[in-house]
């Protein structure tokens, strides 16, 4: 029986995934990081792992601070 392919909030992503996910450069998410604004990240010896579930959280927190900051009409 093959494995399941369903992604998981709990997968383990490295910060290429996440700037794939994200369409941020890798510089980008890393500055963020540093500045505490990115999403949650783990180091692990010289690796940072992100799990799914905090990214895309993080994600739908950029959207909703976008929507908050639109006027509307």
């Amino acid at each position: 029986m093959a494995p399941s392919t369903t992604p998981s909030p709990e997968d383990l992503l490295l910060i290429e995934d996440v700037s794939a996910i994200t369409r941020r450069s890798v510089g980008t998410l890393r500055w963020l990081r540093h500045q505490g604004q990115g999403p949650k990240g783990h180091r692990a010896g010289r690796r940072i792992y992100f799990r799914r579930g905090d990214v895309m959280e993080w994600l739908a927190e950029q959207e909703r601070a976008a929507d908050t900051s639109r006027p509307t009409a």
